[in-house]
This record gives C-alpha cells, sequence and structure tokens, in this order.
C-alpha cells in the first residue's frame, strides 16, 4: 500500500472512530486534523468537507458488510438462512448507528440517496446468486433473477425506509416476494421478523 492511501485509510479509520464515539454533528474536521496530527492542507487533500469523509466513511463500512455477506453464500445452510444472513450483514451495527443516523440529516439528502443505491447495487448479485441456487434446488421458480432481486429491494426500501407503513404493508410485500420468485406460500415468511418495525403505524 502506498504512503497516500495508507495516510488515507488512518483519517478515514479516524474519522469513523471519533464519528461513533462523538457523533457525526458532534465532531469537526479540526478535532479530526488535531488527532490526526497532520496540517489542515493534508486533510483537504484528501478530503474536499467532512460530509466527503462521511460518504467514504460509509464506503468502508459498506466493503467491510459486503466481505462478510459473501463469505455465507458458500455456508452449508439454507438458502432462507443465507438471504436472512446477507441482508443482516449489510445493516449497521449498534455503534455504528450515529453514522447512518447522519445519513438522515437534511443537507445529506443526496448522499443518503448515493448509498442506498449502492446498496443495491452491492446486494443484488450477492443475492440473485443465492436465489440461483434456491432455483437448482426446487424453492424458488424465476427467470431473470438480477432483475427480480433489485425489484425487490428497491420495493423494499421505498416502503420500509421512506416513512410509516402498516402490518398489512409487511404481509403484502411478503405475498408479492414469494409470487415474485415463485415460491410456494409461507417460504418468505421469515422476512416479517427481519423488518425494523419502529415505523410502523401505531394500532396496527
Amino acid at each position: 500500500m502506498k504512503k497516500g492511501e495508507k495516510r488515507k485509510k488512518m483519517l478515514l479509520k479516524i474519522g469513523y472512530d471519533m464519528f461513533i464515539t462523538r457523533g457525526y454533528e458532534n465532531t469537526s474536521v479540526d478535532e479530526i486534523i488535531e488527532k490526526a496530527q497532520i496540517a489542515k492542507g493534508t486533510y483537504y487533500y484528501y478530503f474536499q468537507s467532512k460530509e466527503q469523509m462521511l460518504e467514504e466513511v460509509i464506503d468502508m463500512m459498506i466493503d467491510s458488510e459486503t466481505e462478510l455477506a459473501e463469505q455465507i453464500i458458500g455456508m452449508d445452510i439454507p438458502v432462507p438462512q443465507k438471504i436472512v444472513g446477507i441482508i443482516a450483514s449489510m445493516k449497521p451495527t449498534e455503534a455504528e448507528q450515529p453514522v447512518k443516523n447522519a445519513l438522515f440529516q437534511a443537507e445529506n439528502v443526496l448522499m443518503h440517496y448515493k448509498v442506498r443505491q449502492k446498496l443495491i447495487n452491492v446486494l443484488t448479485p450477492i443475492l440473485s446468486e443465492v436465489i440461483g441456487e434456491g432455483v437448482k434446488k426446487g424453492l424458488f421458480e424465476c427467470d431473470n433473477i438480477p432483475e427480480r432481486v433489485k425489484m425487490l429491494l428497491k420495493i423494499s426500501d421505498s416502503t420500509f425506509n421512506e416513512g410509516t407503513f402498516s402490518e398489512k404493508d409487511i404481509f403484502v410485500f411478503i405475498d408479492m416476494t414469494e409470487k415474485l420468485l415463485g415460491a410456494e406460500s409461507g417460504t418468505m415468511s421469515f422476512i416479517y421478523d427481519m423488518i425494523d418495525k419502529s415505523d410502523m403505524e401505531a394500532g396496527e
């Protein structure tokens, strides 16, 4: 690894640690510079702004999560468990929530969109491989698998990450997923337990 790449990786690790322990809003560029013991010009050589550092910290998190997800593909476990494991591996840990929360700030709307698109692009080939395994084993019956997976991910994102939803929405999404993949009823019922219900409409 070249000296410049090593320094940038070091800065990203410092930013990651400080965003988690102090929160993104409460961490300033000057504090990152002080912690790294570098000149301000050196920081801005690698990052145009704190927002760019946040984006690259998130990319670093996604890359790490992707490695875990890809390991699950080769595991000797049932296909539904692989799907659960892959999706679970692509979620931030509890400690990383301050980084994720920064994406919901008004000034980071575009970045939030870019991160969501990257997650879909990363997950589509990984889940497609697992769904393909499910087809070979007779669990699913479908073609054009990457397109189906991408559609499911986009619908899931817009339904469960963009506001409140109802319990009926969850059941309809599960039913739609089973039909889209050509699976028997109940095959994908595990999805219910995977959905964060903190935004579910009250009274449902």
